[in-house]
């Protein structure tokens, strides 16, 4: 009865994970220190959240092979998160020979974030939490209902 709850709870989490990440991406956006690698700073990196669906435990299909009650409802499980990974994409030279760090011939390493892609993302993730807050919700009136017919 709960497992569709537990979905949506999960891609919730998820998501607002996600929109985490791309805040922190549009933050960074500009910044030439992020990390210090071999004597010297690098720009920021971008970071991706990386989903993937969440597995039974063993337990729980081991039981369900034992019952020979493995529907396909009793399979959904919902979403995890499994990582936060770093963008491999180049990072991006911007001639700023003011700039504190800037080499020799005024290059500048930028960030590897193109804020009109983390706004796309943004959306796309801002889009999916509303829609599994619907499905949440609706969930919870169509048990409501269940309940008030039951007395």
């Amino acid at each position: 009865m709960f497992n569709s709850l537990n979905i949506n709870a999960s891609a919730l989490t998820a998501q607002r994970l996600r929109m985490d990440v791309v805040s922190s991406n549009i933050a960074n956006a500009s910044t030439t220190r992020g990390t210090f690698v071999n004597g010297e700073w690098q720009p920021y990196q971008r970071k991706m959240v990386v989903m993937e669906q969440r597995e039974k435990n063993f337990d729980a299909v081991l039981q369900g092979e034992m019952k020979k009650q493995q529907t396909p409802q009793t399979q959904l499980q919902g979403v995890r998160v499994t990582g936060i990974v770093e963008d491999r994409a180049p990072f991006k030279t911007v001639y700023d020979p003011t700039h504190p760090d800037a080499d020799q011939d005024g290059n500048v390493l930028m960030p590897n974030v193109d804020v009109s892609k983390e706004m796309i993302d943004m959306l796309a993730a801002s889009r999916s939490y509303e829609a599994n807050v619907t499905a949440f919700n609706s969930q919870k009136s169509m048990m409501m209902k269940a309940l008030e017919i039951g007395r």
